[in-house]
């Protein structure tokens, strides 16, 4: 499966903001954005230059594509579903993104990045609705269940995970058990959840 092997935090640095690549460490003192915060390359110490409204948008769908782990046709083929829906194609876009199973065991806590969700998810460590799943871009529904598989929870990576979820803050779509590690989708995410980007200038950038 093709990815994008661009280190990460120059990503972050390009994009100037924390994309949350790295999961503990972008939350750490060592952050790049921290540490160094212009963009990468030779002349990245002049800062980030004056964007035109294109310039806007373009970054605002690059950032976008590096916060889900995706490339181009499959981020455009997102924007295309979204935008024959009859309602609203930002907020259809933004829940195409966000109802992803990598997206959605990230977002709940089970990994610290969406990158790690990905790999737990191909080692066929999850199971929606009691039945396995090993495919990160699965849409997930209103009403399906997802869990740990019992063998899994032997894992390293599986170690501290309660304690990882309980610091997990409150998603209105999202029903998050600690205890049995579950996850549940009760309802679609709107667009006053959205906080990382700007669907709109997406929504512009395409639209030309």
């Amino acid at each position: 499966m093709a990815r994008n092997i661009n280190a990460k935090c120059k990503q972050c640095r390009r994009e100037g903001t924390k994309l949350f690549l790295k999961g503990e460490r972008c939350m750490s003192p060592k952050c790049a954005m921290v540490k160094r915060n212009f963009p990468p390359g030779v002349h990245g110490g002049k800062g980030y230059p004056r964007s035109t409204s294109y310039g806007l948008q373009l970054r605002e769908k690059q950032k976008t594509k590096k916060i889900y782990r995706l490339l181009e046709a499959q981020f455009y083929n997102y924007f295309v579903k979204a935008s024959k829906s009859r309602a609203n194609t930002e907020e259809v876009l933004f829940q195409l993104l966000e109802m992803r199973f990598d997206n959605i065991i990230y977002r709940a806590g089970f990994a610290k990045s969406r990158d790690l969700a990905r790999q737990l998810i191909g080692h066929k460590h999850f199971l929606v609705n009691n039945k396995r799943v090993n495919i990160p871009s699965y849409r997930i529904k209103v009403g399906d269940t997802i869990s740990v598989k019992e063998k899994s929870l032997m894992l390293k990576a599986f170690s501290n995970i309660k304690e990882q979820v309980k610091k997990v803050e409150g998603l209105s779509w999202l029903s998050i058990t600690p205890d049995k590690l579950e996850i549940k989708v009760v309802d679609k995410p709107k667009l006053a959840d959205l906080k990382e980007f700007n669907p709109k200038l997406i929504v512009e950038f395409y639209s030309k």
